[in-house]
């Protein structure tokens, strides 16, 4: 699996199976048995795969697989790698309060602009938000890239799983 380079911060993939999905959905679930590396759940047709919480650090990844029924005897996963979905929600949550207080900042520039106020303040802290931007996306970046290898491991789990359905 290749990470390209683009603007991404949660991967997605897609592959397509000449198996039925309930087929490949109980082969991830007799795994959760046998063996004790990943923490394999599922809900429906659904499938997370992630590391044991004593090998988990802040930007561990996880593996989310939706696995659907396309015709008969055919198959598709989707498959979406991130964080933990509370460290992902803490994450987008700093972004909105960065976006929000951007607009708010620029609105209080406009109005000091438009009364012929000065405006230094306020342009500072709206080029501040801007800066602030950058820097929680390449905290997200720099998060991946911690966790590309852990990524690599969960793939290469995931297809020595589904190889034989291909």
């Amino acid at each position: 699996m290749t990470l390209s380079n683009d603007i991404v911060l949660r991967p997605r993939f897609k592959i397509e199976l000449s198996t039925d999905n309930e087929v490949v959905l109980k082969a991830f679930e007799y795994t959760k048995t046998t063996q004790s590396e990943f923490i394999v759940s599922r809900i429906d047709d659904h499938v997370f795969i992630k590391y044991p919480k004593i090998k988990q650090h802040f930007w561990s990844p996880q593996l989310h697989l939706e696995i659907t029924q396309e015709e008969k005897d055919k198959s598709i996963i989707l498959g979406l790698f991130g964080p933990n979905p509370t460290v992902w929600t803490l994450f987008m949550f700093f972004h909105f309060i960065v976006a929000c207080l951007f607009l708010a900042f620029g609105i209080w520039t406009y109005t000091n602009i438009s009364l012929n106020n000065t405006y230094s303040i306020q342009l500072a802290f709206t080029l501040l938000m801007v800066v602030l931007w950058f820097v929680l996306y390449l905290f997200g970046r720099l998060g991946r890239a911690k966790g590309k290898s852990e990524m690599q491991q969960l793939h290469n789990f995931m297809n020595n799983i589904i190889n034989p359905y291909r």
